[in-house]
């Protein structure tokens, strides 16, 4: 597999570790300060996890995606 594709899978990777973190977090948080850190923690996923799907889904159509990724 190519290396920029790697990189994409792991920060796929790490986007959804970011968004099970927020979530745990709001969960157990005991302050609504907490929770706008964990609210700009899961935006900041989503946001990441959108443009490297987007990434992706570009290196598919252009032929440079392994198929056993």
């Amino acid at each position: 597999m190519k290396s920029c594709n790697k990189h994409i899978i792991e920060t796929l990777k790490i986007s959804d570790e970011m968004i099970h973190l927020s979530n745990r977090g709001d969960d157990d948080r005991e302050d609504t300060s907490c929770g706008i850190l964990y609210g700009i923690l899961r935006d900041a996923a989503y946001k990441i996890k959108k443009v490297a799907e987007d990434e992706k889904r570009r290196h598919i159509l252009k032929g440079s995606w392994d198929e056993e990724s």
